[in-house]
């Protein structure tokens, strides 16, 4: 990043934003959701879990749990077994049942709009918090940084760091608020589609032109 000039980088950034709302103009949340609780758990879920794994579960799982309460009065050992192959279930089922119980005792029951009370809640760092403003309530407060926004993130030399919260933080300084949220979707559809981690399809990728990884055009 540091050989490329600030404005050489927003003109290659605007052709990347401009490339990805043109080849997924769809990109969106892939976790099932209908409120923002269930995305809440489903989020939670997804921790080092496919989005296709989480939502086979969730199908039923949000049948059987519909409120937060539901959640904070499940034994425990029930809940891991609706929740088992997400894998880490147990740490997931306390995580889950701890956030419930907080969302019961200090809101209503309802899943807070704000970044400081969602990362406040047992198992909600900014990455599930950023899932949950950005796609239930439609706010952009941060950028969502996985394993594919981050990879994309160094390979477009958007970011030369390794720590999600010091991506996360470069990304919202580059890319317009007002994007932040389908940034991710587009990063991670791409990272998906294209830009896989082992075997990136760079002949047939939309953006390589504007990828310092194979050299700008």
């Amino acid at each position: 990043m540091s050989r490329e000039t600030n404005a050489a980088r927003a003109a290659r950034l605007k052709k990347l934003l401009e490339t990805f709302q043109r080849i997924y103009p769809d990109a969106h949340c892939e976790l099932r959701f209908s409120n923002p609780l269930e995305l809440l758990v489903a989020t939670i879920l997804s921790a080092q879990c496919t989005d296709r794994r989480v939502n086979l579960v969730t199908a039923d799982l949000f049948r059987k749990y519909r409120t937060a309460e539901d959640y904070a009065r499940a034994r425990l050992s029930e809940l891991e077994q609706s929740i088992r192959s997400t894998g880490f279930y147990r740490n997931k089922a306390r995580s889950l049942q701890a956030c419930c119980r907080a969302l019961v005792e200090k809101h209503g029951g309802q899943v807070p709009d704000t970044m400081a009370a969602l990362t406040a809640l047992e198992g909600v760092g900014r990455k599930t918090a950023n899932v949950v403003l950005g796609n239930a309530y439609g706010r952009n407060e941060g950028i969502v940084v996985d394993t594919h926004v981050a990879r994309l993130a160094r390979r477009l030399g958007l970011s030369q760091h390794t720590d999600p919260a010091k991506i996360e933080q470069q990304l919202m300084q580059l890319v317009p608020r007002e994007l932040w949220t389908m940034f991710s979707h587009w990063l991670i559809w791409h990272g998906r589609q294209r830009c896989g981690a082992r075997k990136p399809d760079c002949a047939g990728c939309e953006v390589a032109r504007w990828c310092p990884r194979l050299g700008l055009k």
